[in-house]
């Protein structure tokens, strides 16, 4: 592990004022890919679950590609999008949560490679805040950091210091933070690493080889045990726990794991996928995680599960949507949802939110022991692969060309 490492930079320089002055977390925000606690789930009560036309409570134009989520700071929805002709302009958004006002945009130039498969884009990582700041990864490998107000506060090419981590496909894993150290999962056929970037200063506080293969799973923060948060990274080389702050690795399985679908928390328990959902729960005694069941009947396709209460849920790509008891891993049900799917569901108040690829929006009504029931859908009639962000008893979700927010007509 290294403990520094150079920082790629326009000479600007932090303005601790400015986080001084950042505005307070929010109970409602959603600050990060798939939520407030890593597995989809929102605690808000008022989205809305017979979607319509009147849903729409506004739209905006986006500029270009875009397969990262938003995420909500507030009053404040940002979102990223890669523009021009090899996706080479990197753009960050922030609008007003009320009525879709744009707060502020800031636009980059690539540093590192642009090429991606088709369907994805170089912007398909989701940004993280901590509240007071906004980290935005893009598949170049560039790592931008900003206060709410759109200032720089650093930016680093990570391509500059390790130009073979990258690909012609994409990468997508998105960071998290915790405390002063944003995480970065960066795995490639070629040169692989995690690394725990300070927050502050964009410089490492450390680095950790991992295997080398393609991965877009991203790491997820959760409690394996009472007090202590641990980050899970999920390849195909296994998974991984390690300690936030100095890459200490706690256990690892090298049994078979997902590079697409991400490790989900729940109960002190993680949930992977590969070919089967598998419950993992970490052993006081062992650097192997203790394995409490598995079964291939809920195995997810491209969307990772969802985790609330005592229930999973699960999503194949090509639209079966499962239940299954987080106690013992029996399915419950399955719903037969149409359309091939990319984004993750969400959950709130009872209800999963789904996003088929041809942008259908379906509210499914999960309270029922024995059975899911679709409450309502909405076409958006366009291609959607993001995974949607909750906050403020509004859904929000965007395509390549727009930004919606859905919210009750009488909550606005």
């Amino acid at each position: 592990m290294t403990k520094h490492s150079s920082i790629f930079s326009f000479g600007l320089q932090i303005s601790v004022a400015a986080l001084c002055l950042a505005s307070p977390l929010h109970a409602a925000d959603w600050l990060q890919f798939r939520g407030p606690h890593g597995n989809g789930v929102s605690d808000e009560k008022d989205v809305p679950a017979a979607l319509d036309a009147k849903s729409i409570a506004w739209a905006v134009d986006l500029p270009g590609r875009g397969l990262s989520s938003p995420i909500v700071i507030g009053d404040r929805v940002v979102v990223t999008c890669s523009s021009g002709p090899r996706q080479e302009w990197l753009h960050v958004f922030c609008f007003n949560a009320s009525d879709g006002s744009k707060r502020w945009e800031r636009q980059f130039w690539a540093t590192g490679r642009t090429m991606t498969q088709s369907k994805t884009c170089v912007a398909a990582p989701t940004p993280v805040s901590d509240g007071r700041r906004i980290f935005a990864l893009f598949s170049s490998n560039d790592l931008i950091c900003l206060d709410l107000d759109g200032n720089l506060l650093w930016l680093r090419g990570l391509t500059r210091d390790y130009p073979n981590a990258s690909n012609s496909i994409g990468l997508s894993s998105s960071p998290v933070v915790v405390g002063d150290t944003v995480i970065v999962s960066v795995e490639t056929d070629c040169d692989s690493f995690a690394a725990g970037i300070d927050a502050a200063t964009g410089v490492n506080r450390w680095k950790s080889d991992r295997p080398r293969n393609r991965n877009w799973s991203s790491p997820v923060v959760f409690a394996d045990k009472p007090g202590r948060q641990v980050v899970a990274i999920e390849g195909l080389g296994g998974v991984v726990t390690l300690l936030p702050t100095t890459g200490e690795v706690l256990w690892n399985r090298t049994n078979e794991s997902s590079n697409i679908t991400s490790p989900t928390p729940g109960n002190g328990v993680l949930y992977v996928a590969a070919r089967a959902i598998v419950a993992l729960q970490a052993d006081s005694e062992s650097h192997t995680p203790k394995e409490l069941w598995r079964n291939h009947l809920l195995a997810p396709g491209t969307p990772s599960p969802v985790v609330h209460g005592d229930r999973i849920f699960t999503l194949a790509g090509g639209g079966k949507l499962c239940c299954g008891n987080t106690a013992n891993g029996e399915r419950l049900w399955s719903l037969q949802l149409k359309g091939a799917f990319s984004s993750s569901p969400v959950f709130a108040a009872g209800k999963l939110y789904t996003v088929n690829e041809k942008g259908v929006v379906r509210v499914v009504d999960v309270t029922k022991p024995e059975a899911g029931q679709i409450a309502s859908e909405l076409d958006l009639a366009q291609t959607i692969l993001c995974t949607p962000a909750i906050a403020n008893g509004a859904l929000y979700l965007r395509s390549d060309a727009k930004l919606w927010k859905l919210a009750n007509p009488a909550a606005r």
